[in-house]
């Protein structure tokens, strides 16, 4: 089975600037991307998993899917802010595949848009019809992050890893998830280890600061669990750490 993160035929990777790497990105990247495109491969089925009227399985699994799109918008808005500027600065040969991300970190935020309001009338209403246009939005955005969150780690990220420092990559890691509570990041890192492959979990747990490492250990986990089995009741609980 070959890697999901593989250029298609056409395509073409940024120019490499000259020099060593000076950070990790394209590994953290795929490791964060692996968790969204599992997440919106999800969301039209778990959105179309709650019967007309079933406003408490609209409101559960509405509240995950907001957190999810606010986790995937503060996500887009840190690399905005921070990587791009930096990339586009530091190696202007870049600038069409800079520009070309921001395109489509455009259109992932025109998505967001439509959808929140439709989310919010599906969780106060349970509406089938919401329901199902709803569904169709989460697939269209599914389609679309296919696309960007591979073309970004495949073509970008490698020019990234020689300009962008640790630390300047640890300063946009903190802005996204800074936005969110400890419960909240504590179960959705579960869902990050679950969503990567076994024998890069044990790297991904050792880049999380040790307190959280501890904590997820001692709550997270658990959290994790009880959350993905009420999202999919009956289905097998991924493994983790």
């Amino acid at each position: 089975m070959s890697d999901f993160f593989t250029m298609h035929p056409g395509e073409t990777a940024a120019p490499l600037p000259p020099g060593p790497a000076l950070c990790a990105g394209t590994a953290g990247m795929r490791r964060i991307h692996r968790v969204f495109l599992w997440a919106y491969d999800e969301a039209p089925g778990l959105v179309r998993s709650a019967e007309a009227g079933d406003t408490a399985r609209a409101a559960y699994v509405g509240e995950v899917l907001a957190t999810f799109d606010k986790l995937l918008h503060v996500h887009h808005e840190g690399e905005d802010e921070s990587m791009y500027p930096a990339l586009a600065q530091r190696a202007p040969g870049c600038a069409m595949h800079v520009e070309l991300m921001l395109a489509q970190h455009r259109q992932v935020a025109e998505r967001l848009e439509e959808i929140g309001p439709l989310r919010d009338q599906w969780v106060r209403t349970a509406d089938p019809e919401v329901r199902d246009r709803l569904a169709e939005r989460y697939a269209s955005m599914g389609d679309l992050l296919k696309v960007h969150l591979r073309r970004e780690v495949t073509e970008v990220m490698p020019a990234v890893d020689r300009v962008v420092t640790e630390d300047e990559m640890a300063a946009m890691v903190k802005h996204s998830t800074g936005s969110f509570s400890a419960k909240v990041m504590l179960a959705y890192l579960g869902m990050v280890l679950a969503s990567n492959p076994p024998e890069e979990r044990q790297g991904l747990f050792m880049d999380v600061p040790a307190p959280i490492r501890v904590a997820y250990r001692l709550v997270g986990r658990r959290l994790y669990r009880k959350q993905y089995s009420t999202l999919f009741p009956g289905r097998e609980i991924p493994a983790t750490l």
